[in-house]
């Protein structure tokens, strides 16, 4: 009986934490088909006045274009950059490869303006501020853990006489690498794809401070809501959850079921 009890009480608290974080999602979802400007309840009548609005915004339209090309060129720079890493800490062991392995994963850790002000200083004193690849380095260095993390973690799954025994096959490197590490890891490389596509989109604080008038959709938000109440902000929010949990959701679809599979 005891047990029981405590499932439903972890059941109940687990659900209320997901009542907690969605919420506002939820809410900020039916404002934006709410005929009225401000959020209130009740709500007015159904409209679609708010998405016809941002569908008929230029800016709207090239901050989704600079949030896509940034967003896919992240993902595959950031993917490249794990992969090499974690392929690295796979296959070599070497002298401080705990304090190698502890600087990679350090990006995420370092709070977002200071990570923001150290990228805008460096790529200012390499004259690249201002520019889409401005948002692009920068977002790749914040990502790249992530894609490491995850390739790393399916590398360590694989047994490492199946690459030494592609080698005894008459294989080279690349070869091995081409026909068994690549093809083991590729789960992995599209849930990193996916992850860091996800994490870029959304990314808000660097972007803001290294692209100059470069927009992506989080900085044309900001725009948006300073001074005033926009219901415009309700439809792009939407826009942005949905693209980043499509993303998210498919990276983990992506690496749990190779995973099933593997265990099958």
């Amino acid at each position: 009986m005891q047990g029981r009890g405590l499932n439903i009480a972890l059941t109940l608290y687990v659900g209320l934490v997901f009542v907690f974080i969605f919420s506002p999602i939820v809410f900020s979802l039916i404002f934006s088909f709410n005929s009225q400007r401000f959020p209130t309840i009740p709500l007015g009548g159904f409209s679609t006045e708010w998405y016809v609005k941002i569908l008929n915004d230029p800016d709207v339209w090239q901050a989704v274009r600079n949030s896509v090309i940034v967003s896919s060129s992240t993902a595959a720079i950031a993917t490249v950059l794990g992969f090499c890493t974690a392929y690295s800490d796979f296959r070599y062991n070497f002298r401080f490869k705990g304090p190698y392995l502890a600087l990679i994963l350090l990006p995420p850790t370092i709070p977002l303006i200071i990570m923001a002000l150290a990228m805008l200083a460096w790529l200012s004193r390499l004259g690249l501020s201002g520019q889409l690849w401005s948002i692009i380095l920068a977002h790749s260095v914040l990502t790249a853990p992530f894609a490491m993390a995850i390739i790393r973690l399916r590398l360590h799954q694989m047994d490492p006489d199946l690459e030494a025994a592609a080698w005894n096959l008459g294989g080279s490197e690349w070869q091995a690498m081409r026909h068994v590490i690549v093809p083991f890891c590729a789960p992995a490389i599209v849930s990193s794809l996916c992850l860091t596509a996800a994490v870029s989109f959304d990314e808000f604080a660097v972007a803001w401070f290294v692209s100059g008038l470069n927009k992506t959709v989080p900085i044309v938000i900001l725009e948006i809501v300073q001074g005033n109440i926009d219901p415009q902000v309700n439809a792009i929010g939407t826009f942005v959850f949905l693209t980043s949990m499509t993303l998210v959701i498919l990276a983990q679809l992506i690496f749990i079921s190779r995973q099933i599979k593997s265990h099958s």
